[in-house]
């Protein structure tokens, strides 16, 4: 069994808790606009670019290269209580490749964690769910309309499946992507606050937009709709923050 991958990045401390492997699958069905790994859009193998640690055509892997290259820092997992993290991409957009590996993983007991947009088919998300540990949630914007507008997609299943992660017990981190001029007012903080209520959840992290994906639209001849925005930071966005606090979630950075 292979996967197209760009990328397998070592000692990742910003994808789930201690010290993680972060599998970087390709294949999306958002397109995003201000998306930071549009290498990862396409599901086939693109072009020989590469951009750091990066390959921005991507690579085939087989799965037991991939388990081999999450074990040999199981002993940093251990002592940090970290573990491996699927992300993308759209990781759950190669299903069989993800379910094979995530149950390689817990069969060792190494920890699991999936960066997922949530815009996958119910029957794919409940068949490896429980060989996740932790679901790291994408939030692109509250309303069917705007979420359709940003990302090409509506929001009614990423919601759904949510919702049913919430209900069956599963450890689920909602993340927003605050994107000015998208999502970043408090109505839109408000809108939020109602969905994850509805879902169940009560707890939000939230990533301001930044450009480090920038170069790899220049790189892959592509066009960048958010060049030349203004990147968020943590202190602007403090009223937005209390706005969730105020609504009874947990809202952090």
């Amino acid at each position: 069994m292979e996967a197209h991958i760009c990328n397998i990045q070592k000692f990742s401390l910003h994808d789930g808790p201690g010290i993680r492997t972060v599998v970087f699958l390709k294949g999306c069905p958002l397109r995003c606009a201000w998306c930071a790994n549009p290498e990862s859009q396409e599901e086939g193998l693109g072009p020989s670019l590469r951009l750091g640690g990066f390959s921005l055509g991507g690579k085939a892997y087989a799965i037991g290269e991939v388990l081999a290259a999450c074990l040999q820092d199981r002993d940093f997992y251990e002592e940090s209580g970290g573990g491996v993290t699927l992300s993308g991409g759209e990781p759950l957009a190669q299903p069989e490749f993800c379910q094979a590996l995530l149950r390689e993983l817990k069969n060792r007991g190494i920890h699991t964690a999936v960066e997922t947009t949530g815009y996958v088919p119910g029957g794919v998300l409940q068949g490896v769910s429980q060989d996740i540990d932790l679901f790291l949630y994408d939030m692109k914007h509250w309303d069917g309309r705007r979420h359709r507008e940003g990302t090409g997609v509506g929001n009614r299943v990423i919601l759904e499946n949510m919702a049913w992660l919430v209900a069956q017990g599963k450890d689920v981190l909602p993340r927003i992507p605050v994107i000015p001029g998208y999502n970043d007012s408090l109505e839109d903080a408000a809108g939020f606050c109602a969905r994850l209520r509805e879902a169940g959840a009560r707890r939000a992290q939230l990533l301001p937009f930044h450009q480090f994906g920038e170069k790899k639209y220049e790189l892959l001849g592509k066009p960048y709709a958010m060049a030349g925005a203004d990147a968020l930071h943590e202190e602007g966005l403090e009223p937005y923050r209390q706005a969730f606090l105020a609504r009874g979630i947990e809202a952090f950075f």
